[in-house]
């Protein structure tokens, strides 16, 4: 399976969650056995030789590719929430995306500074919430932060929000 075929299957929906937007459903990926196969294998051979300790999932989306990397790399998963959903101490940061305002939060115990990170979501846009997702990482010192994405969309220079000791890759370019 090619990258093109990947792309085709994604699933469009304009005005999604509001007029304006064009949603990017990746969840046609997924039911797909053959799409999944070869996300998972295209993410594991990026991240193999980093020596990912553990891979952090963004809500929602981050929590379905996530936990199937984090497995394949022996690493641990830790899922990146919004308010309330997480039962013990957090630390959370607030954001600005492209149609609101929004808050992220993650365990306080959730990573060490001996952890290699690669931080995960379906889609770059313009980088407000994984930035976010970020900056909650680095207050805990980790020794290296990775970000991917299974789809940047180019025009919106969404890697342009991140330092430059941050590596961000991504499966398919839009």
């Amino acid at each position: 399976m090619s990258k093109e075929t990947l792309i085709k299957s994604i699933r469009e929906i304009p005005d999604f969650p509001i007029p304006g937007i064009l949603f990017y459903d990746v969840t046609t990926l997924f039911k797909d056995p053959a799409a999944l196969q070869e996300l998972s294998d295209t993410l594991y051979e990026m991240y193999k030789d980093k020596g990912i300790t553990k891979v952090v999932g963004i809500e929602s989306r981050g929590f379905i590719m996530g936990p199937i990397l984090a497995t394949r790399l022996g690493a641990g998963f830790i899922p990146i929430r919004k308010p309330g959903k997480l039962p013990a101490e957090t630390i959370e940061e607030s954001y600005d995306k492209e149609y609101g305002k929004d808050t992220v939060q993650m365990h306080k115990d959730a990573i060490n500074e001996n952890d290699v990170i690669l931080l995960h979501d379906d889609l770059l846009a313009t980088g407000g919430t994984m930035k976010a997702a970020c900056k909650l990482v680095e207050q805990m010192s980790p020794k290296k932060v990775y970000v991917n994405f299974i789809i940047e969309l180019k025009d919106l220079h969404g890697k342009d929000v991140f330092s430059k000791n941050v590596e961000v890759e991504s499966v398919l370019s839009l």
